[in-house]
């Protein structure tokens, strides 16, 4: 993890003075582990698309607009971001999460690579697992009750990246 931070610390700031890396993939990739060991060697915070709400039969394209205004444009402003936790246990919105201007920042969930973000992005990272592993994971975290609306969900991600082209952009490709 350590020649990786050393080459994200390598690119300069891509949104106002911040570097900003995005960690995606499909769900239950292993994308929040990865994006955590990865913050723990830059040394920086990390923002989650899960807490954002996005319906089921959204898909991953619905939640961006919430973390571009309440945390990347403040920060390409050299402003501190702050955004609403969403309490997906409760379905409510929680405390206030404030994201300072710092030298890194990792954004991390599906959709957090996109191509209409590429030009606020310093590196991006796509991680992924097969599909069974990735239900495995998911069913096991969530509750197999879910996998109905799971398998949907997949479809979504599944047209969205094939549409977007996010993992042929990356810069690093790490299988779990």
């Amino acid at each position: 993890m350590e020649s990786l931070a050393r080459r994200v610390l390598e690119r300069p700031p891509s949104c106002g003075p911040v570097r900003v890396v995005a960690v995606d993939g499909p769900a239950g990739s292993g994308k929040t582990t990865f994006a955590g060991a990865l913050a723990a060697a830059l040394g920086c915070q990390v923002v989650h698309s899960d807490d954002f709400p996005v319906h089921w039969d959204d898909g991953p394209e619905t939640w961006f607009a919430a973390l571009d205004e309440q945390v990347l444009r403040p920060l390409g402003q050299g402003r501190p971001g702050a955004f609403r936790r969403y309490d997906w246990v409760r379905a409510a919105y929680a405390g206030r999460i404030v994201v300072p201007v710092a030298p890194t920042l990792i954004i991390e969930g599906v959709g957090t690579a996109r191509a209409s973000a590429a030009h606020l992005l310093a590196f991006t990272v796509w991680v992924e697992a097969d599909e069974d592993v990735r239900l495995r994971r998911v069913l096991t975290r969530d509750g197999a009750h879910l996998e109905p609306s799971w398998r949907t969900w997949f479809a979504k991600e599944e047209a969205w990246f094939a549409a977007d082209g996010t993992r042929a952009r990356a810069d690093e490709i790490v299988t779990t």
